[in-house]
């Protein structure tokens, strides 16, 4: 049994029921699970590792709701900058067509070490397309090897161009085989107690690219094993325009049809909705994944983020695909979803607190997890620590929480996840990334000159 101690945040932010803010802040914790949180002299004075957090914010861990981890591999393809999500698409299927098991795996570890530095300590990952020898597994292994908690979303597509869908046949796959291969990694590899670090989320991509019966077929597997489910929906105008004349219905029309509301599900985007679909995610508490630089990015639109807060709709945030944001910064994501929400007129449209508080919390809620998202007695040891004194901060400490979300988004000086230090001192402890990118940037020369190739 190991212990760890945090002692002299100058900041603690709790994000616990009563939001406490601690000042010369303290965490002590037993293993992977925090045992006490206050102030530095009401907590114990030794432990196995000590860290001084003077001149540090500490918050708990950022939550990423939604990414394609592979899509760090076709960054700012030129021939993708300025489209829309269809034609965006269109334009990637081919390159994506290339990926391979070991491309998954380095393109994992990449965008898990930029998401780690930004503040995430929790992410999910929605891989949908599984051409030559991919795998979900190897999106975990690369999760294992660097130690951020992980919640992998076996995605699907098997409606192509041929049958009506957006994505060419190449990259859709077999119903029978996506349903067998779901089997498979939820027996594998998921995790439902407390504190797991691999959870598995059943998500077929879209509305446009599988069928209705995969879509009742996959929520019924999740239901069945007790997992949670995962889709894109309501992301753009054209899906609107898609699902009114393929099924005569709007999205989430479509989708409460199919049985996909509920606690246990949750959406990518939730753009282009109506008042009576918001009040219906709230009763059913379907949650959303707000992707605010991907939806600029694109030109999607500008998700309803206030009525969502209103309604009680649970909501956290996601970086989306590193294709459509070409990042995955949490703590950018969370400005940005603050300054969307102000860009139409109020100014206090979502203010800097609301923001972390989705970030955290709410993040927390939307992957149905009891033990992430705040610091308190009895939950995951996940947390991260930022230092003050520091160039992009000065003048911005009359209030260091909203200096977090206001200035231009920073590294992390420290995290720790599931109990153990991952960054100190803005470098990880125990990993190299330097391989890893040098490998990732080889990979996605081969695959953009392969795709033009053929």
């Amino acid at each position: 049994m190991t212990t760890l101690l945090l002692r002299h945040a100058d900041i603690l932010v709790t994000m616990d029921p009563e939001r406490r803010i601690i000042e010369d802040g303290a965490i002590f914790v037993r293993d992977n699970v925090i045992q006490q949180v206050g102030r530095t002299e009401e907590l114990p004075e030794e432990a196995d590792t000590v860290i001084n957090a003077r001149g540090m914010i500490v918050l708990p861990g950022l939550v990423n709701t939604h990414h394609h981890l592979y899509q760090t591999l076709t960054r700012a393809v030129p021939e993708a900058q300025n489209a829309n999500l269809f034609q965006w698409l269109k334009t990637l299927y081919p390159i994506w067509a290339e990926l391979t098991g070991e491309a998954a795996y380095v393109s994992a570890l990449v965008g898990m070490a930029e998401l780690i530095l930004s503040g995430c300590t929790t992410t999910s990952d929605h891989l949908y397309l599984f051409p030559n020898d991919v795998k979900l597994d190897h999106t975990i292994y690369a999760a294992r090897e660097i130690g951020i908690r992980f919640h992998a979303s076996r995605g699907s597509m098997s409606l192509g161009e041929s049958k009506g869908g957006l994505p060419p046949d190449r990259v859709v796959e077999d119903e029978e085989a996506i349903l067998k291969d779901t089997q498979r990694v939820i027996e594998t590899f998921h995790n439902p107690e407390r504190f797991a670090m691999v959870r598995i989320v059943v998500a077929p991509c879209s509305p446009f690219s599988v069928t209705p019966d995969l879509m009742r077929e996959s929520i019924a597997m999740a239901r069945s094993y007790g997992v949670h489910a995962h889709t894109h929906l309501a992301e753009t105008l054209d899906e609107e325009r898609f699902c009114l004349e393929t099924f005569g219905k709007r999205p989430v029309e479509y989708a409460e049809e199919l049985g996909w509301v509920g606690d246990d599900v949750w959406y990518a985007h939730g753009i282009h909705v109506n008042d009576r679909e918001i009040a219906l995610l709230a009763r059913t508490q379907t949650g959303v994944a707000h992707c605010p630089s991907s939806n600029m990015r694109l030109g999607s639109g500008i998700a309803p983020v206030k009525k969502y807060l209103r309604a009680g709709v649970p909501l956290g945030l996601g970086v989306d695909g590193s294709a459509s944001n070409d990042s995955s910064h949490m703590l950018a994501e969370a400005r940005q979803a603050m300054l969307l929400q102000r860009v139409q007129g109020d100014p206090a449209g979502l203010t800097a607190w609301q923001a972390l508080e989705i970030a955290t919390v709410g993040g927390a809620r939307v992957l149905g997890r009891d033990d992430i998202g705040m610091l308190a007695p009895n939950m995951a040891a996940d947390f991260i620590g930022f230092r003050l004194e520091r160039l992009d901060y000065a003048g911005a400490l009359h209030d260091p929480i909203a200096a977090l979300v206001f200035c231009t988004p920073q590294k992390v000086d420290l995290s720790v996840i599931n109990g153990k230090v991952i960054v100190e001192d803005g470098h990880f402890a125990n990993f190299d990334p330097e391989p890893i990118v040098r490998r990732h940037n080889a990979i996605a020369r081969q695959m953009v000159e392969q795709a033009r190739a053929r």
